[in-house]
């Protein structure tokens, strides 16, 4: 970091006249020092390298290596860089790959003038800042992927095989869940094996946790 607190950012656009606009918006701010500019990706992997800014303000579309590469190399050899990207971009896609890519930061260029320097301090500081259309998809995104995994565990066990998973996780053997059940121990066997591959466990600890967490038992 800078000294006093300063906040060095460096500008990655391969358009001069943005980078331009973006170095008159912070000139006015003390607290922050543009300490470099760079057109291409490739320029901007080298140039963090070289200045190890606090901050890089990245464009996704530039030539040689575009935004969200040059972010993932970045981020590599600067782990304590923070990235915040600015782009026209604002769809789905988009705004899932650059977070993929470890960025901090997504702002929409066409809001991002007023929202720049609260950015930029937010993110100094340890934060992340999304443009809220950014956050809707970050949200979305999330509910799908635990909807998925919901699906793919629990809901795929039959009945009978969530019954043996309680027994099992209630400390019953397998001879004591075949009375209760009124079938074999052979059969009580194959749906237990069968459930715990399917939950992706491996010995009965771990199935008592699942249960826990599932509030399918009380301890």
């Amino acid at each position: 970091r800078g000294e006093m607190g300063e906040i060095r950012v460096l500008l990655a656009d391969d358009h001069a006249i943005l980078r331009d606009g973006l170095q008159a918006l912070l000139t006015g701010h003390p607290e922050i020092r543009v300490v470099g500019h760079a057109s291409d990706g490739l320029e901007a992997i080298e140039s963090a390298r070289e200045l190890q800014p606090d901050v890089v303000v990245m464009d996704v579309g530039m030539p040689r290596v575009n935004g969200l590469e040059a972010s993932r190399r970045i981020l590599k050899e600067c782990p304590a860089c923070q990235i915040l990207i600015l782009s026209q971009h604002d769809d789905r896609d988009h705004v899932l790959d650059a977070l993929s890519a470890g960025v901090s930061g997504y702002l929409l260029k066409r809001s991002a003038g007023s929202e720049l320097v609260h950015a930029i301090e937010a993110m100094w500081q340890g934060g992340v800042v999304l443009d809220p259309l950014a956050a809707r998809f970050l949200l979305d995104a999330y509910r799908q992927c635990e909807r998925a995994q919901r699906r793919d565990s629990y809901e795929h066990l039959t009945d009978r095989e969530r019954e043996v998973l309680i027994l099992v996780a209630e400390g019953h053997t397998n001879q004591q869940i075949a009375q209760m059940l009124h079938v074999s121990p052979k059969t009580v066997n194959a749906h237990r094996t069968s459930l715990m591959s399917k939950l992706d466990l491996h010995d009965r600890t771990e199935v008592v946790k699942y249960a826990l967490r599932k509030q399918l038992i009380d301890l």
